[in-house]
Formats: structure tokens, sequence, C-alpha cells
């Protein structure tokens, strides 16, 4: 394994490793205001959800890594004290991209990057018509995080007004994670694009309390079939089932099948098992799965 000192990287080779391996980020697309009316759109993937109540994001413009200056961004919250983050979905990640462009103080990237400017309810500074979801945001505060080059500046903003689009929301009112699009930032021209297939849901142990990995007999917490995966989603079912309960499955064709097959050849028996177990913990069946590898 490589092994790094953060203090022997220069700022432009810690700025590569640390973005391509923390990834993929959220992305702020900014639209922010200054004293005389200047327009500023810009994207930041320093950028997270702190606190729901109260509502708080972070977004951070760091300092340029290349001579120190700080952004248009930074500037204007620190004279307008009110942003809009807008949510980028894949329609509009390209003209999103043009939008970081490093234009001249004054330049309105909503017409540069061929945005729509849609007036906002609460705050001076637009919306962008074409995103998903739109926060209308009041900073709280700015936290420099230092005064060298690549050096952030923390703004934590409180959102006081949503916007979406309906087209994104599902029967409930909610919003659908597989009609919104999102795009994220990886490292260097890299994004990533949350489509469907990508999309796979792990069941939160907010009201179980889960046996554990260390619960499971040792032949499967180092079973040469089941992963790591595998056996957390064992872990986190509540109780063992009963000897009865393993009982019941001998019946089950598939698992007769592997037990008549493997009569007298207990390694590969264990691994057909095991194999068996996998295949269901794929489906979604932990208990069966679970039954199985206890046999």
């Amino acid at each position: 394994m490589l092994t790094l000192k953060t203090s022997d990287l220069n700022p432009m080779q810690l700025q590569n490793y640390l973005q391509y391996a923390i990834a993929p980020r959220p992305i702020c697309f900014a639209s922010t205001i200054d004293l005389d009316g200047n327009v500023n759109l810009s994207p930041f993937s320093f950028f997270n959800l702190f606190s729901t109540n109260p509502p708080i994001c972070v977004f951070s413009p760091a300092r340029r890594v290349r001579d120190n200056s700080t952004k248009h961004t930074l500037q204007n919250v620190q004279e307008v004290k009110e942003c809009v983050i807008n949510i980028v979905d894949y329609a509009m990640v390209q003209q999103m991209s043009l939008a970081s462009t490093e234009y001249a103080k004054g330049v309105n990237e909503f017409e540069k990057a061929g945005f729509t400017m849609q007036p906002s309810e609460l705050v001076k500074p637009p919306r962008v018509a074409e995103a998903p979801v739109q926060f209308e945001c009041v900073v709280n505060e700015i936290i420099p995080l230092g005064d060298k080059n690549g050096a952030g500046n923390l703004i934590l903003v409180e959102i006081k007004l949503i916007h979406i689009k309906e087209e994104i929301l599902d029967a409930d009112g909610k919003i659908d994670q597989q009609k919104i699009d999102l795009v994220a930032r990886l490292g260097g021209d890299w994004y990533c694009r949350v489509l469907p297939d990508a999309l796979f849901k792990v069941a939160k142990p907010l009201h179980t309390l889960g046996i554990g990995v260390d619960a499971l007999p040792k032949n499967v917490r180092f079973s040469k079939v089941l992963t790591g995966n595998d056996l957390g989603m064992l872990g986190n079912v509540e109780n063992l089932p009963t000897d009865n309960e393993i009982d019941v499955i001998y019946l089950l064709p598939d698992v007769k099948e592997v037990l008549d097959a493997t009569i007298g050849d207990a390694t590969n028996r264990e691994r057909e098992l095991h194999e068996l177990a996998k295949k269901y913990l794929q489906a979604g069946n932990v208990n069966l799965a679970l039954k199985i590898v206890l046999l």
C-alpha cells in the first residue's frame, strides 16, 4: 500500500489525491450577487448537507492552488450574505461546467452558460430555472480554513425556501431518486451520473439491533464465497434462527439438491451452500440465506 505524508506533497499533488479518492461529491451550483448587483454563478464540489433542524448546508470556495487568489463567490457572500444553491442534474452538467470558467468580475455566468435567471422570492441572487431543485439560502457564517494556496472557506448557509420541479416527485410528493438524474464530481475531469441501474438500497439498522458479524459462526465469517457486504447483511438480522426454523429449509428443493449432491463431501457442501445463500442475499432474502449458511 502506498503511504504518503501530506506535508511532503505540494498543494497540486495533494489536491489530486484527495479529489480522486474522496468522491463522488455532490455539486453546489451557487448563484450569488455583490453590492453593485453583479450576479455570479459557479459550481463547488466541496459541499454537503450538515443539519436538518436548522437546515444547514456548507460549501467551500477554496483559494486557487496556482496563485492563492479568492473566487468571486466568496467575495460576493462577504458583501451580500445570501445565495441560491441550485442542484445539478445530467441535463445541465455541460453548461454547469462552462459556468466554472474564470470570467472577469462582472461577467454574468448565467448568460455565458446559457442558463435562465429566475427571480428568487426571499433572497437577491436569482435561481437557475433549469435546476430540478433550488434552495434559497442566507449565509450564517464564513469560516476561513487558512490563507495558503488551496485553503478552503467554509460558507455555512441556512436554507429558507425550497423549490422542486414537480416532474421529479413520486406519487407521495417526495423526490424520486430515480427521476432526479443527479450528477456528482470526481477527480480531474471526471463526473458520475446517478442512473437507475446504479441505485441500490441498504437497510438502515435504525429500529433494529443487528446480531453483528461477530455472532456468525467462524466458517461463515471466513467464508471463501461470502463477501464483506454479504456478511454485513447477515449481521444485520436481529436474531439467529432457531433449530426448528433451520430444519424446515432442508425440504426446500434447491437446498435438498445441494445436500444430495455433496454427501460425504463437507468442503464442497459448505461452498455450494454459501453460493446458494449468496443468491438469496442478492435477491434480498436475508433470513433464508442465514438459515442456509447455518445448516
